[in-house]
């Protein structure tokens, strides 16, 4: 349990929440325009499903503080757009071994599912502004974008840019996080293991685009 923040001057604060708003807000629009270009999805449905429902939660249930709130509702918005991207292209993702009829009710269920957990972390914890909800399910985002990459053997859907946006906009939230909690392990760990897991991600597809002969920073 999170106890006994340190003192943060709030300038400082603010300006790592709206740093994290912006790199965040940045990676949603380049998971919508590369969806859109390579007519499919751009993040996990594990991964979409966790954040739609963190966003809703702490947007709606459990309303954060500005500025963070109206960071919530925009990263909302955006989250909605990538959610329809993934109900219009993943069908043809779902598992073939699995009734296609299926789809529409695995989303569902993983959708309310999420929700529940998420609302259940933080009552179980008394931590109702949803920190290890979202390291946590950042780390499982980071580790199924590279799952992601390897699943399709390519770079459709995905640009060296969102990799470099989201790694940025989770390193201003794990600073500001950071400086509240210094002596939370289990935070230190989620930290340094999504960063990892994003390095990795980046260079994947860095080395990718190299291979097949394609500028990475000329992908948008």
């Amino acid at each position: 349990m999170l106890q006994n923040p340190q003192h943060l001057n709030e300038t400082v604060s603010h300006l790592l929440m709206i740093g994290s708003g912006i790199f965040w807000t940045i990676t949603y629009l380049l998971i919508l325009r590369r969806g859109f270009l390579d007519k499919t999805y751009g993040m996990p449905m594990a991964a979409l499903c966790a954040n739609v429902s963190w966003e809703f939660i702490f947007s709606f249930v459990f309303p954060h503080p500005q500025p963070q709130l109206f960071i919530d509702y925009l990263w909302l918005l955006f989250d909605v757009g990538i959610l329809w991207q993934y109900i219009r292209y993943g069908r043809s993702s779902f598992p073939e071994q699995l009734p296609q009829n299926l789809f529409y009710p695995a989303f569902l269920f993983s959708l309310v599912f999420a929700a529940l957990l998420i609302a259940v972390i933080s009552v179980e914890f008394n931590e109702y502004i949803g920190i290890y909800a979202a390291f946590g399910q950042n780390l499982m985002m980071s580790i199924l974008f590279v799952h992601l990459f390897l699943k399709r053997k390519g770079v459709q859907g995905q640009s060296v840019y969102i990799a470099l946006a989201k790694m940025v906009g989770t390193i201003f939230p794990s600073v500001l996080f950071y400086l509240y909690f210094p002596e939370s392990y289990l935070l230190l760990l989620l930290y340094g293991g999504i960063f990892v897991f994003d390095l990795v991600y980046f260079l994947l597809l860095y080395f990718q685009l190299r291979r097949e002969r394609e500028n990475p920073w000329a992908r948008l």
